[in-house]
């Protein structure tokens, strides 16, 4: 049977489009809105289409309003020439806040907005310039076209984020991110309203930053790759035009063999040291008992609390191991003297000292999990890669904190997995509404183990825009299919600011293909997801010097045609599936069963596809399956003994990962299996 996998694909893509079609208008919007009040009628978006800013002497805000017309006609593709104007001249959009603010916003900055759309013209007005932005943000999703063109629907939307803290961790140190990368990320982040990026600055396999007052830092530290000065203030400004705070991580005490490459002496152990080119938890860890240590980050953190003007100063502090202070005899004997009964005990006399350090230079402390310590006063902030208990232990103690647990883009979790982590669960619901009050929101964080800047943007994209739902849009929005729906929508849309997430798939693909067609390839590679967690490191020897051009690199970290398939298959165990979704499934079971012969003359001879030959044939086994299970179903027919015997040996087989990379239309056909030996 010849199919033609162009249309089944094509047809997967318009199962999701036809849906949103029909929804209400919310349903293009992410995040979800606290308010909307749908009217009657459109606003149209034409040549004609004019901005006015009733706080016309704001540079960042007059700075937003041109960006916000070069994506209106990139959406559009329409000409808009004057764009701007002042005066009493009859608009589209007019926009204003109420509270002039400084340059950097707080942390607790108020983010609300109410937007109007009218035929006539549409107005978004802020308390602040941060609420101004979200409201253009809001408008731009809104946009749609019709039987008169292109148009946004008449509505009211009043709108506030439910956490005043929704950050993207970018981990530039394990590998080198730059400035390009961080920009269009940034912008990404101004699209779905988050609003922290916290960057990691320093770590065993790299310092990033240029330090005038310690040269070696970066000069010894970084193989060369670091941001100057210059461009951390562009990057600085590039964010705080778009609403974004710009909170610094350099890790210390632990996590920082790339400072002692310059400078040992402020390490637990003589030394050499040299970059690490391996993942893991490393022995260096600064020294916390010599007084030099302390003036060596009095002058450090002075300079880089110049360079970094918001309030908050991330001191990473998790991982310490301990093992060079157990080896150390003077710091044993520092312990002894100040009894101090353990590691945990020394490391929060270091966290004292920082601290001191951070509010002499004007800076409040924010750390890991480990940093938590009843001896610390209350105006730190725990950063939680524990869970919600741990945030809850913290917040009755009197400790503000932020929640990644659950938003590690790097264990290559469903974006369904991230929605479902709230940083107010139910072992939070039981505080006080004060206690409550101090759970700031979260972070989403891409470490950059396996990261290069090939593949960056697609594992943070799309997942991180239903992390920020989570954290802006109120806790009764929850329900995933719908937020897939609009999933779809945004990823497109994240494009129009210039990321990759999309792109860079087919760019891999082509290149692993050689000059053959990717089609083969590419049906394969739409039905796998990389293994999860930290699997990947038990597959191979990975260092920072390993390249990144694999299978497994270019594939998404989460398959839509294996979800999709999944609910078809669900749907067609309880009898709910259409004639059309019965064919659209025995269509795309008869593609995957041929695809293995198609893709054997691309695996021939191609190093970079070594591994990947038998999973193509598992994808071919496990489609033949699936077709004889369904055709079991439909007759009411029971398997034989050698069916069951042969196809669980297979299913057991092709759910195994195999060049870090999983099957994901196994788990459906093994429930299916499962389902008709009953």
């Amino acid at each position: 049977m010849h199919t033609d996998f162009k249309l089944i694909r094509h047809s997967i893509v318009a199962i999701t489009l036809i849906v949103s079609t029909h929804c209400v208008v919310g349903q293009y919007l992410m995040p979800m809105p606290s308010s909307i009040l749908l009217g009657s009628g459109f606003l149209r978006i034409d040549s004609s289409f004019t901005v006015r800013l009733l706080n016309p002497d704001d540079e960042t805000l007059t700075s937003a309003a041109r960006r916000f017309v070069e994506r209106l006609m990139k959406r559009t593709g329409i000409p808009i020439s004057e764009g701007i104007v002042r005066g009493e001249a009859i608009v589209k959009l007019s926009v204003s806040y109420r509270k002039i603010s400084g340059k950097t916003q707080s942390a607790v900055e108020d983010e609300s907005y109410t937007l109007t759309v009218a035929e006539n013209g549409a107005e978004v007005k802020a308390e602040t310039r941060c609420g101004v932005l979200r409201g253009l943000e809001t408008f731009l999703q809104l946009i749609e076209i019709g039987s008169d063109g292109f148009r946004v629907p008449c509505l009211t939307i009043e709108d506030k984020p439910r956490f005043p803290w929704r950050g993207l961790l970018i981990d530039a140190c394990r590998h080198w991110l730059p400035v390009e990368i961080i920009k269009r990320n940034l912008d990404g982040m101004a699209m779905v309203k988050m609003n922290v990026l916290h960057w990691h600055l320093s770590e065993d396999q790299g310092f990033r930053v240029e330090s005038r007052k310690f040269p070696k830092l970066h000069g010894m530290g970084s193989d060369g790759n670091y941001y100057t000065q210059e461009q951390i203030k562009e990057v600085i400004s590039y964010a705080a035009d778009r609403g974004i705070r710009v909170v610094p991580e350099f890790d210390m005490p632990g996590h920082s063999t790339a400072w002692f490459v310059g400078y040992p002496e402020i390490a637990s152990a003589p030394g050499p040291y040299q970059i690490e080119r391996k993942w893991g938890v490393f022995d260096p860890a600064m020294d916390p008992t010599r007084e030099e240590t302390y003036k060596f980050l009095d002058e450090f953190i002075g300079e880089m609390a110049k360079l970094f003007p918001d309030e908050y100063f991330h001191i990473g502090g998790d991982e310490v191991n301990g093992k060079q202070w157990d080896a150390n005899l003077k710091i044993q004997e520092f312990k002894r003297k100040n009894n101090l009964e353990d590691n945990h005990a020394l490391q929060a006399y270091f966290n004292r000292r920082v601290l001191a350090i951070l509010k002499k230079h004007g800076k409040k402390m924010i750390g890991w999990d480990e940093i938590f310590h009843p001896d610390l006063p209350k105006d730190i902030v725990v950063q939680s890669w524990r869970g919600q208990k741990s945030l809850a232990e913290g917040a009755k103690q009197g400790y503000q904190g932020i929640l990644s647990f659950g938003y590690y883009l790097d264990h290559i979790r469903p974006a369904s997995y991230h929605y479902s982590i709230d940083p107010i669960d139910s072992t939070i619901a039981s505080l006080t509404k004060e206690e409550q009050s101090r759970i700031l929101g979260g972070e989403a964080c891409m470490w950059a183990e396996y990261v290069s800047p090939e593949n960056v943007d697609s594992r943070i994209w799309p997942r991180t825009a239903a992390i920020a739902e989570r954290l802006w849009s109120p806790a009764s929005v929850k329900d995933a299919e719908t937020m897939y729906r609009r999933l779809e929508v945004v990823s497109k849309q994240l494009e129009y600011v210039e990321l990759t997430h999309r792109t860079s798939y087919t760019q891999m693909l082509e290149r692993l293909a050689g000059n053959n067609s990717i089609e083969p390839l590419k049906v394969l590679a739409d039905v796998v997801e990389p293994v999860k967690f930290y699997e990947r490191g038990k597959t191979r020897q990975y260092t920072s010097l390993t390249p990144l051009n694999r299978l497994v690199d270019a594939t998404r970290p989460e398959s839509n045609n294996a979800r999709i398939f999944a609910r078809l298959l669900r749907e067609f165990q309880q009898n709910k599936t259409s004639n059309n979704d019965r064919t659209l499934l025995n269509d795309l079971l008869a593609l995957w069963k041929e695809n293995h012969a198609k893709l054997e003359p691309l695996l021939a001879n191609n190093q970079l596809l070594d591994d990947v030959e038998p999973l193509s044939r598992d994808l071919a086994d496990v489609s033949v399956i699936a077709l004889k299970l369904m055709e079991t179903f439909a007759s009411k027919e029971n398997l034989t003994e050698g069916q069951t015997r042969l196809f669980t040996a297979i299913l057991q087989r092709a759910e195994k990962q195999k060049g870090a990379l999983l099957l994901m239309v196994v788990p459906p056909v093994k429930k299916l299996f499962e389902s008709a030996q009953k």
